[in-house]
């Protein structure tokens, strides 16, 4: 292991092939990992060094050597730490955006929409942190006269969880991983981070490290307010998860993947929360009218949809529920002229890709399942994807679990179900979703609303007459659900409600008025909006 020391306010824009851990760069020793460009297969410099056991240890400690002195920041600084994080991002300029496309194959301008995105959650976040409503103020004033027994004076606030475990995920190499949704609202919150970076986009995630490295020491703040890791995940990312200093896990990725890090944060002395979203099929009903007025616009659009980032979007609708009546052929045939016209594109990793075509492999061996169309292919793209369509009826869809699992890619099985009956009840068998879609129009209503109850016990977002891929950043949006979608469906991975995900509430009784916290004053001082006495307001 070598130790670089990096004291420089500035962001370094030379790839190293070392991790950040504090203010140092180190080499990890234990393998090393360089990326593949999917579309050609060459490997990528610099190779990066893995970290082991030591490395976790470093990081976990610095990480929790800085929270106390970090959650103490006041609002203003912790929200000036995010703006220059975004700042330092969008400084690294088409450096960024170059490394991103030849790591991860996605198209020019999807990567620039991404690093956009980026950027303004982590605005949003500061705007969020500012505004301070997410300290839940809550005062219950002393009532010493109250009978038959006098209150106490109880006061409420939230506090961060501790130092945070972010993974970042595979297929956005930018907005959920290294300063993505887990960590901007991670330090939002108050919480120091440490990222294990995905294996796919190391040289992306060594630019964004760099860049947050830098905003720590702008704002000079302890060093271990932000670490990056580079490892195995079964050994490396265990080892985090289980590490004693680490108090809460943001991961997006596979379901086995997800479902290892829970057991591991489960079996600790002390089990800590880990929010993973994991797994979606993402269903799409059309009802009746919609697909006798607009079938063939439905058909298009749900390409366009589905081949949206080669279908690697964790929303990507890869199951359609509609009746064969009329509209129904219109659709399926402008799905499949669509289909075909699309061409191969690089799928993130050979992993990745590999897993893709084993799936619709299944698909294609599945009795009762029947191809529609295929889309172009490419022989020089080393991993190239392919779009598929298949169809299969309601009676098949019930007898095949298999055929209710995510194949992450270009795919979508049309379901033609019977009747009302048959598609309450597959709605009733459906795992969790991250959404649920309904097409209908207002001849549709009447059975929409019979379906809307059942949807929200489904899934995460519930959206009428759109297409799942594209996920606002704001303050209403879940990007959650219930499993396999996420390991918690209580939160959100996207939106400013994921701050809650690392504070938690605690009360102060009768504490003297000096010995207050700020948030919890009498004055108050930061102009919060609090409960006091049941009544929100700015007192």
């Amino acid at each position: 292991m070598t130790t670089i020391d990096a004291n420089s306010t500035s962001v370094k824009t030379d790839l190293t092939g070392a991790m950040l851990i504090g203010g140092s760069e180190v080499r990890g020793g234990t393998g090393e990992v360089r990326a593949v460009n999917p579309h050609t297969g060459e490997q990528l410099e610099p190779a990066y060094g893995l970290g082991g056991t030591t490395e976790v240890d470093r990081a976990a400690e610095l990480a929790w050597a800085a929270f106390d002195s970090y959650r103490h920041t006041d609002l203003e600084t912790r929200a000036a730490f995010l703006e220059t994080i975004a700042a330092n991002i969008e400084s690294l300029g088409d450096l960024l955006i170059d490394r991103v496309q030849a790591e991860t194959g996605i198209v020019r301008a999807r990567v620039t929409g991404e690093r956009a995105r980026t950027c303004n959650q982590l605005r949003l976040f500061a705007s969020v942190v500012r505004e301070g409503s997410w300290l839940g103020a809550r005062i219950d004033p002393a009532q010493p006269d109250r009978t038959p027994l006098p209150r106490a004076d109880i006061r409420q606030r939230r506090i961060p969880l501790g130092p945070v475990a972010v993974f970042g995920a595979s297929n956005f190499p930018l907005a959920f991983s290294v300063a993505g949704g887990d960590t901007a609202a991670a330090l939002a919150a108050g919480a120091p981070v440490v990222v294990k970076a995905h294996q796919a986009h190391p040289g992306t995630s060594e630019l964004v490290g760099r860049a947050i490295q830098a905003a720590v020491r702008q704002h000079d703040l302890p060093e271990g307010v932000f670490s990056l890791l580079f490892g195995d995940g079964r050994g490396l990312g265990t080892d985090l998860v289980r590490h004693p200093r680490i108090k809460a896990v943001g991961f997006t990725g596979s379901r086995e993947a997800g479902l290892a890090l829970a057991a591991a944060a489960a079996g600790r002395p002390e089990p800590i929360p880990v929010y993973a979203e994991m797994s979606s099929v993402n269903p799409v009903i059309i009802l009746p009218g919609a697909l006798a007025a607009t079938g063939a616009e439905l058909g298009r659009a749900l390409i366009g949809s589905v081949t949206t980032g080669v279908g690697q979007l964790c929303t990507s609708p890869g199951l359609v529920f509609l009746r064969d009546q009329k509209g129904f052929d219109e659709f399926l045939a402008a799905a499949a002229d669509a289909v075909r016209a699309s061409p191969a594109a690089p799928m993130l990793t050979a992993g990745i890709c590999a897993a893709f075509t084993a799936g619709v492999d299944r698909l294609r061996a599945t009795d009762g399942v029947s191809p529609v169309a295929n889309g172009g292919e490419d022989d020089t793209i080393v991993s190239a994807g392919r779009t598929g369509l298949f169809v299969t009826d309601g009676a098949t869809y019930l007898a095949n679990p298999a055929l209710h699992e995510e194949i992450f890619g270009a795919v979508s099985l049309v379901v033609r179900v019977a009747d009302d009956e048959q598609l309450h009840e597959i709605i009733e068998r459906l795992d969790g979703q991250l959404t649920a879609t309904v097409h209908a129009t207002p001849d549709d209503y009447e059975e929409a609303r019979r379906l809307l109850p059942r949807l929200e016990l489904r899934a995460g977002r519930v959206l009428f007459n759109g297409w799942p891929t594209g996920v606002e950043v704001g303050h209403a949006v879940v990007h959650g659900g219930p499993f396999p979608a996420t390991s918690d469906s209580r939160t959100t991975s996207v939106g400013t409600l994921a701050i809650e995900r690392f504070l938690r509430p605690v009360s102060y009784q009768d504490v003297p008025a000096d010995l207050l916290p700020v948030a919890l004053a009498d004055d108050n001082p930061l102009n919060l909006w609090r409960r006091v006495d049941g009544q929100l307001g700015r007192h």
